[in-house]
């Protein structure tokens, strides 16, 4: 079932944020999107909450009405948007007579494959070298391996540092693709 995610009017110096009944439900079906996304990410479930409701916004939306819309705490609302920030898929708007940040979202494909490859694939590739080299010195040292084993390990490893060059060569090709 499908979480409600409750919408709440809060003053703003310029328009009420009083969304309809049709902003209501394409906001919720956003918001399942981004929630959908974030779980083929292995991210909070929150972080895609958060993208959803500021994607879905017509306007950008104060750090209070993120939590009010969500119905999340401060802190979680404070942690996705940080997470959010990092990888540039958000980023705050001016509005001009409001001291408050407005945070609206990153809506350029390849800005937002760029931080994910930034953030969260790069420091996996680079840790899964560091593995797969300490890994194979296992294997060369003997590590109690018959001969038998150590030849199909060595053939395996060598499989995954050709899948590991592979990735490293092929993740930036994407990024210029979607430029």
């Amino acid at each position: 079932m499908a979480k409600s995610y409750p919408m709440r009017s809060t003053e703003s110096p310029q328009v009420t944020n009083e969304p309809s009944e049709s902003q209501r439900a394409i906001q919720a079906q956003c918001i399942e999107i981004f929630v959908s996304a974030a779980a083929v990410l292995g991210v909070p479930r929150s972080i895609g909450e958060i993208y959803g409701v500021i994607f879905a916004a017509p306007r950008p939306l104060t750090f209070q009405e993120i939590v009010e819309r969500l119905n999340l705490s401060k802190g979680s609302v404070s942690q996705g948007l940080r997470a959010l920030r990092s990888l540039g898929a958000v980023r705050t708007a001016y509005v001009p007579g409001d001291r408050r940040d407005y945070f609206e979202p990153e809506t350029e494909l390849r800005n937002l494959v760029a931080g994910l490859l930034r953030d969260r694939i790069n420091p996996h590739l680079e840790q899964a070298k560091d593995r797969l080299t300490r890994v194979q010195q296992q294997v060369t040292d003997g590590g109690g391996l018959n001969a038998d084993e150590a030849v199909v390990l060595r053939a395996r490893l060598a499989k995954l540092e050709s899948w590991r060059k592979k990735s490293a060569l092929f993740l930036p090709l994407i990024t210029k693709v979607l430029g």
